[in-house]
């Protein structure tokens, strides 16, 4: 019997000894936050739409309209996908506000030229310098502001705007022609005055932004400006036209 109780307790220290020791569950660790993943900025409701459309309107300075989607306006702005869709709709809906916002820029720069200005002839030069001096300054919001097909014009804002800007370039032709001309019913007269104003100064600026205008600077004097160039072509169309 002593025998066999000393093999009984040898095996069970054997067993005790090449038992595998028992799995304890490690601390819990707290959750990481991908590398990749923006930390979202908190935004009050209003304050979120607007600082939407100001950081759309750096990615298309930035990147121009190519670059301009909806996950590129998130990720500048530092807020989820679904922000811009619950605020704008769609791209459409987002590129249309901020062309809006281009417009009312564009109808300020040209009417605050005109405020340092007395005679007839500076107040003619002075809207289409601001014109295309807007242009050069904001290239890829002018560029939106004339892309009808991407624009929804139903949009109260974008009307808006883009008939105020309408309305100033009509005055501005009412003064040079010395009569009163109303945006919603022109003669073919007025309506070709209009058309030739906006066709050569939008004309200049594409040309200009389009670097096209370069053959003809370098074979003017030296130092001769786009500005310079401009105010010529301005002289020599408004000449005699202005009121004395």
């Amino acid at each position: 019997m002593a025998k066999s109780d000393t093999k009984s307790d040898t095996k069970s220290e054997t067993a005790r000894r090449t038992r595998p020791p028992k799995k304890t569950s490690p601390a819990p660790r707290p959750a990481r936050r991908p590398a990749s993943v923006k930390t979202e900025t908190p935004y009050h409701h209003g304050a979120l739409r607007q600082a939407l459309l100001q950081a759309a309107e750096r990615v298309l300075e930035r990147d121009g309209l190519a670059g301009l989607t909806l996950r590129a306006v998130a990720r500048e702005a530092g807020v989820s996908h679904a922000a811009p869709t619950h605020h704008f709709g769609d791209l459409t809906g987002l590129v249309s506000e901020l062309a809006a916002i281009g417009f009312r820029q564009f109808n300020a720069a040209m009417a605050a030229s005109c405020e340092a200005v007395t005679s007839p002839l500076e107040r003619a030069l002075a809207r289409p310098k601001a014109y295309v001096a807007y242009a050069q300054a904001h290239p890829g919001m002018y560029g939106l502001m004339f892309r009808t097909e991407r624009l929804d014009y139903s949009r109260p804002s974008l009307h808006e705007a883009a008939e105020s800007s309408f309305a100033g370039l009509a005055n501005a032709i009412g003064a040079m022609r010395q009569e009163p001309i109303r945006g919603d019913n022109l003669t073919v007269e007025q309506g070709a005055a209009i058309a030739r104003a906006w066709s050569m100064v939008h004309g200049f600026t594409m040309l200009l932004l389009d670097g096209r205008l370069e053959d003809i600077l370098e074979r003017l004097p030296a130092g001769t400006t786009a500005e310079q160039l401009l105010e010529a072509i301005l002289k020599s169309t408004v000449a005699g036209r202005l009121p004395t």
